[in-house]
């Protein structure tokens, strides 16, 4: 009954001492206790009917106050010590209720807004991720300075910014303060500051889980922070499990840990109503092979006969004969069953397909460019941690070329082309949300660029 107080942290167990140490030894947990018949209960753990059937009332009564699903007092009114357990009314709340709360962050760009769905919106975690020179920290170091902004723009609230790579960039940011044309126009008493932000650094996922379990929590109660940003989330975790993640003890480890680390994120965002954005690292994915084509004889070749088949063999090259004495020294592995082996049946079930719709970049065959196709990422720490975000952001990097023209009248140079790099563009996806619609599989995203003032949507004549 380990788990009881995680689950009811101000439940009177002092009413209880008498059954905790025989539940706990025999592996009794809370979610046994509400869902199992008290008789199969008191059983297993040698324990009387009545005191069982009492406590597990008890438990169901705490958990239904503090939900909001009935009255505190009038549920414990049969239970001591029913003043110390929370009367909470959250589930009670109307409609009219529940949406006044909502709030959001805008990125000062009207464009960039519509595509967000208003902005970044408080009590959920928010992903930006992409790869590197994408704008991740640029969009993240302006989102800083807005939620110091009075409503509807921001929050008029500190923040906090959490860095496991490179320490707060404060040059840039009074470069956001100075160049942004919204920001500048604003008068000094209204400003953001840099004071009003608070900085972070956790070197190792050590630091990273102290400071997100004691530190963070302090701070948000004391100080009201609006925005929370986690800038990298997958760095100390890339940086400390790679080594030791090739066995399958230490994946399901690191997915433990992930799933905490999302269930405490989200428990802080919604109890104190702050943004929190996170930034992710993406990785290299190969988009799978769709089919095979059967290799193909040169031109003027006739196809070999039967009777050549039969009477002169090919002579076997060196790589056959390694794979012959291969097989005559080690057996052949076992056999996959029929439901465990692998099959081309059904390609939407496979991980190459539905990683479609989760990681922003998609390999299909109807894929918006070529070069996107050729360039596909997957962003990092896996689907667990996908489960745990609300919202994810791509920002894609794509590099455009230009034929280059050597003659004097403007037309195309004879010879070969001359391809050279002319710029790279960014865009914004919104992959999923729960808020915005997601951008369609064969779109770009809304293009933008960073400048001196941050970033700004372009828009393009078509």
């Amino acid at each position: 009954m380990t788990d009881l107080l995680h689950s009811l942290p101000n439940f009177p167990t002092k009413q209880y001492t008498h059954l905790l140490p025989s539940l706990e030894r025999n592996l009794i947990t809370t979610t046994d206790l509400l869902t199992l018949d008290p008789l199969e209960i008191a059983k297993r753990a040698h324990l009387p009917l009545l005191d069982v059937r009492r406590l597990a009332n008890h438990v169901l009564a705490s958990l239904q106050s503090q939900l909001g699903v009935i009255d505190g007092p009038e549920a414990l009114r049969n239970y001591e010590d029913s003043s110390k357990l929370e009367d909470a009314s959250s589930l009670k709340r109307s409609g009219k209720t529940v949406s006044e709360p909502w709030s959001v962050i805008s990125t000062l760009d009207p464009l960039l807004d519509a595509a967000l769905g208003g902005g970044i919106p408080t009590a959920y975690i928010t992903e930006v991720t992409g790869e590197s020179g994408a704008g991740k920290t640029q969009f993240l170091l302006s989102l800083l300075l807005t939620a110091q902004l009075p409503p509807p723009a921001g929050l008029s609230r500190p923040t906090v910014y959490i860095s496991t790579e490179h320490p707060l960039p404060t040059s840039r940011l009074a470069q956001l303060l100075r160049d942004n044309p919204h920001l500048a126009s604003l008068p000094a008493s209204s400003m953001p500051t840099l004071n009003r932000i608070f900085s972070i650094q956790t070197p190792d996922l050590e630091s990273q889980d102290h400071i997100l379990t004691y530190q963070l929590p302090v701070l948000l109660a004391r100080d009201k922070i609006g925005l929370v940003i986690i800038d990298s989330i997958a760095a100390n975790y890339r940086a400390e499990r790679s080594s030791s993640s090739t066995s399958g003890a230490a994946l399901g480890l690191r997915s433990t840990q992930l799933i905490q680390l999302g269930h405490q994120l989200r428990s802080l965002a919604r109890e104190h109503n702050c943004a929190i954005v996170v930034s992710n690292q993406v990785a290299d994915r190969f988009a799978p092979i769709l089919s095979s084509s059967p290799p193909q004889r040169p031109p003027g070749s006739s196809p070999p006969s039967v009777h050549s088949q039969i009477s002169s063999p090919p002579h076997p090259d060196s790589s056959q004969v390694l794979q012959s004495l291969d097989a005559a020294i080690m057996p052949p592995p076992p056999s996959l069953p029929q439901s465990m082996a692998p099959t081309t049946q059904y390609p939407i079930l496979t991980l190459d397909h539905q990683q479609n719709f989760f990681t922003g970049w998609s390999a299909g065959p109807r894929c918006h460019s070529q070069t996107l196709n050729q360039n596909l990422k997957t962003p990092s720490l896996g689907l667990v941690w996908t489960n745990q975000i609300a919202c994810r952001i791509a920002l894609i990097k794509e590099q455009h070329i230009y034929r280059h023209v050597d003659s004097e009248e403007g037309g195309r140079s004879e010879g070969p082309a001359d391809w050279t790099p002319r710029q790279w563009r960014r865009y914004m996806k919104v992959v999923f949300a729960s808020w915005a619609p997601a951008t369609g599989s064969e779109e770009k995203g809304t293009e933008f660029e960073i400048y001196g003032g941050g970033l700004r949507a372009i828009e393009r004549k078509t």
